[in-house]
């Protein structure tokens, strides 16, 4: 596809992408757009010139203050809105070329969380991530959980604490356990933590009692995101035995605004880690389940640049999003348009691939140094993380932005 609209040549928003979010504007209440290059296609206005004529569509349907609503039109018609926006932008007879109030630049617009999310999972799901923390805190030689490679270990987080990119994070407080104590004392975390992770939208409901099998689970998925589970090492170490995260996992968690569209990365899908032992038959699947993301995570500190300190890639994850949602539902749990579920941490084979700080200091033992000199073991005051993550393959790219927060100090 060739499109008529100025686009940079690496741009994460290409004319293959079209990612959809809400955005606003100083003048213009909350909106769908779509974002194109450096722009945004305002698809209210859009619709006006009578684009979508040949599409059912409910008057003011792109006037949201979140995509649920659009995303349940369901994929026969949220595919066909894409679609049109592709024909249109490669059409050089467009009405979209002759009437550029349809678009604005991004950096003059305000991105918002892109769903209500009703319920949100967060999974565990990197062989190498499970490992390196077995190895840390457990026995060495037997760092996976008996249950580990049998099912994807999740757990139920908070939705209300989920942010989307530019929201900032206060350092949270908790029980901490110092060492070489018996009972623990209340405090700042020391140990902030990001976790680099991607997350899933769910597009389509089912009913309590239902379950969506491997084979039909995208069907159910609208799209993905980049997701950054903050952590507080420190408060998770006292407080995970025996029920799981709590405190040390919910304060916030912070999301990308655009959603690509599991259309959009079709051509991305790659084979996935070989699975031994064999999974029961609720969790077999066939074909290309995986899919080849690069992902980086940056730090800058209050005095410095951006520092690379990761780059990993989500084709690496053991238990793919078909297998984590069917087992979900393979219980008759029901889900919602606009749930999200997780990846859980995604780190790769090598040091540097490691997705969490926790991974690349070894907790706290090595630090690790950034661009200026600095040197860090987990995140401090004033830092900013920032994660990117893009596809790319026979000269297309779809990306998917960022999402990026600083840690202020406790509030």
């Amino acid at each position: 596809m060739k499109t008529w609209l100025s686009i940079p040549k690496n741009s994460d928003f290409s004319i293959y992408n079209i990612p959809f979010g809400i955005f606003s504007t100083s003048v213009q209440q909350k909106r769908i757009g779509i974002a194109i290059g450096e722009y945004i296609l305002d698809l209210h206005e859009a619709s006006k010139l009578n684009i979508f004529k040949n599409l059912v569509l409910e008057k003011n349907i792109f006037i949201a203050d979140y995509l649920n609503n659009f995303i349940s039109l369901g994929k026969a018609l949220t595919s066909e809105v894409r679609s049109v926006i592709q024909k249109e932008l490669c059409d050089n007879n467009s009405v979209l070329k002759t009437n550029t109030n349809v678009f604005l630049l991004q950096n003059e617009a305000n991105m918002h969380l892109p769903v209500l999310i009703g319920d949100y999972t967060d999974f565990y799901s990197s062989i190498e991530h499970a490992t390196n923390v077995g190895m840390m805190f457990r026995d060495p030689e037997n760092a996976l959980l008996p249950n580990w490679k049998h099912i994807p270990v999740g757990y139920h987080g908070r939705s209300s604490s989920i942010m989307v990119s530019g929201k900032n994070i206060h350092r949270p407080k908790g029980q901490v356990l110092l060492p070489n104590k018996t009972s623990p004392v209340f405090k700042p975390s020391a140990r902030v933590d990001f976790e680099l992770e991607m997350g899933f939208i769910i597009g389509k409901k089912t009913e309590v009692g239902d379950s969506v099998s491997t084979e039909k689970a995208e069907d159910y998925i609208f799209g993905k995101v980049l997701f950054n589970d903050w952590s507080a090492r420190d408060i998770q170490k006292w407080e995970y035995v025996p029920l799981g995260p709590f405190l040390a996992k919910n304060f916030a968690s912070s999301i990308s605004p655009w959603v690509v569209t599991m259309e959009a990365l079709k051509p991305f899908k790659v084979q996935g880690p070989v699975q031994q032992p064999k999974v029961l038959p609720h969790l077999a699947y066939g074909g290309l389940k995986n899919y080849d993301i690069n992902l980086e995570v940056l730090i800058q500190s209050e005095k410095g640049k951006e520092s690379v300190v990761s780059k990993s890639n989500f084709k690496y994850m053991y238990w793919n999003m078909s297998q984590q949602l069917a087992h979900h539902t393979s219980n008759g749990c029901n889900i919602n348009v606009g749930d999200l579920l997780a990846s859980g941490t995604i780190s790769g084979k090598t040091p540097d691939s490691y997705g969490s700080m926790l991974e690349l200091s070894w907790a706290g033992k090595n630090p690790i140094k950034l661009d200026n000199g600095e040197e860090r073991t987990f995140i401090q005051d004033f830092d900013t993380v920032i994660m990117r993550g893009y596809c790319e393959k026979e000269g297309i790219k779809v990306g998917f932005g960022e999402v990026k927060s600083q840690i202020l100090p406790v509030k």
